[in-house]
């Protein structure tokens, strides 16, 4: 039974796809419903707790490689709550002064996450909605960040929350151009590529959760990077993006997001 204080106007029979990520992650933070429906998930797509840990080892990844490319400014959109080897802390192991300013637009997800962030050094969480991104931009706290420098833009798992109608397209390029040359955007994404009968099954669980999901071709989400170069080995399955063991190509196909990271020049 859960007797954890819950906000005022909250309700627990909603699933929040924030929460079921942490759930996917055997975190503590959600509630009866979200396991639930995450557990729907699993059962269309057994692999999915998988792909869910690839997907978070593509972030570590990414966020180690641009530390070490001298970032040392991120800016994580759609971060859902904090968990273990978060972005702030995965940077601050390679540069102990980099700073990260997360964003969510759920506002009990931003409530929690700065509690479980609080004496966190260099870090702030904000509520904003992406679908609103000159409102991040122009956010207060966003003070955190100096975009005069380069910065590491991080959408991990969360454009494909984005429908098209919202023009995913639009949005991107809104926060693109706020870049200065030397930042750099890293993304993951889902995807119908590899395994549309999968996916087609774990979308439809979705459509009864907070947010309900649109996977996109590769070529659709190579699209948003725009004109930034991207790094090797391109916009790939996720555990191919410079993996750390051997994997397959069968392997990485179950995997159904996409990554990559892009520079502007």
């Amino acid at each position: 039974m859960d007797e954890r204080p819950r906000p005022r106007g909250f309700d627990p029979s909603v699933p929040n796809i924030a929460r079921m990520y942490d759930y996917y992650l055997g975190g503590k933070d959600h509630y009866e419903a979200d396991r639930a429906r995450g557990d729907e998930a699993i059962a269309a797509d057994p692999t999915l707790l998988t792909l869910i840990r690839e997907n978070r080892a593509f972030l570590g990844r990414a966020v180690r490689y641009l530390a070490a490319q001298g970032i040392d400014q991120f800016l994580d959109i759609g971060t859902g709550l904090p968990t273990q080897q978060n972005v702030h802390q995965i940077a601050q192991s390679v540069n102990p002064d980099a700073r990260t300013v997360y964003v969510d637009y759920d506002k009990q997800v931003v409530v929690h996450g700065r509690a479980l962030l609080a004496g966190s050094g260099g870090t702030r969480m904000i509520q904003a909605d992406l679908r609103r991104p000159q409102e991040i931009l122009e956010h207060p706290e966003m003070e955190l960040l100096d975009f005069s420098r380069p910065v590491a833009l991080l959408l991990v798992a969360t454009l494909h929350f984005i429908p098209d109608e919202d023009d995913p397209p639009g949005i991107m390029k809104v926060l693109r151009d706020a870049l200065a040359p030397g930042s750099h955007l890293a993304l993951t994404h889902a995807s119908s590529d590899g395994v549309p009968e999968v996916v087609a099954k774990v979308v439809e669980v979705y459509k009864r959760t907070s947010a309900p999901g649109t996977p996109r071709t590769r070529e659709q989400v190579t699209g948003l990077f725009g004109d930034f170069e991207l790094a090797d080995p391109g916009v790939v399955w996720a555990p191919l993006w410079r993996p750390e063991r051997p994997v397959s190509m069968e392997e990485a196909q179950r995997i159904w997001f996409y990554s990559g990271v892009g520079r502007k020049s």
